[in-house]
């Protein structure tokens, strides 16, 4: 378990850094990844989004 949470920690840091080395121009692959990255986050932002809706829905609160 604490091996898979260490390696979910890397991937977020290593991407966090190839966001801020592509806004810097960094090489082709440093863009793909940063890319993937933001794309990833805004899916998860999505997902938690409708996911507390769908709970506000079934409980009966208004937003």
């Amino acid at each position: 378990m604490t091996v898979l949470l260490l390696g979910a920690l890397v991937l977020a840091v290593g991407g966090c850094v190839c966001v801020v080395w592509a806004e810097r121009g960094g090489p082709h692959w440093v863009r793909v990844v940063a890319t993937v990255t933001l794309a990833a986050g805004e899916l998860l932002h999505l997902a938690r989004r409708s996911r507390r809706r769908s709970i506000n829905r079934s409980s009966g609160g208004g937003d």
